[in-house]
């Protein structure tokens, strides 16, 4: 295990075989995580830069509307049912569901 010192300007160096072995060269930027009695380092991500949180009514507002006419329990599980006979056992080569296969088209 290797060690560090803190400098008196709150400065620390990563050993090199540490910083080669993550890819981290000059000018990476990491992230200080306090874990209680550990500090952890890591490369710092940019996904809350590129993805921002939202909120619940954010991410429901930018879902797809559907905008055509009603439709009844019984059409969706006619729909299901042709699907499951017609695509699911073609696509998935009659994999057995709860112990018994889909019927076959």
């Amino acid at each position: 295990m290797a060690s560090t010192k803190v400098s008196s300007r709150g400065q620390v160096v990563l050993p090199a075989s540490i910083r080669a072995r993550k890819g981290w060269g000059p000018g990476t930027e990491l992230e200080v995580v306090d874990r209680g009695n550990e500090v952890v380092l890591r490369r710092r991500s940019r996904r809350a830069e590129l993805y921002p949180p939202i909120t619940m009514e954010e991410a429901l507002a930018r879902l797809p509307r559907y905008e055509g006419p009603p439709v009844s329990d019984e059409e969706i599980e006619t729909e299901l049912a042709q699907y499951i006979r017609r695509d699911w056992w073609r696509e998935n080569g009659g994999r057995y569901v709860s112990g018994r296969p889909f019927p076959r088209p």
